[in-house]
């Protein structure tokens, strides 16, 4: 089984009427890392963590995460 896993940070701040500033104003993160959240595929733990608590999430919640059955 293959896993995809796509960040949604973007999609989260959108839906709550927040902004990057303000995230990376309450979670310490810099905010040039959370403007490239959704662009990167890898990630700091601690900015992962630290954004997650900010906006009372778990860590499974910033990101899609999808299956592939892979046919042989």
């Amino acid at each position: 089984m293959n896993i995809v896993v796509t960040p949604r940070l973007g999609e989260i701040l959108k839906e709550r009427g927040l902004t990057q500033t303000w995230l990376s104003e309450v979670s310490g993160v810099p905010q040039g890392s959370i403007s490239r959240f959704d662009k990167n595929n890898r990630h700091e733990d601690v900015h992962i963590f630290a954004i997650a608590r900010a906006l009372n999430v778990a860590v499974d919640e910033l990101f899609t995460i999808t299956e592939m059955k892979i046919i042989k």
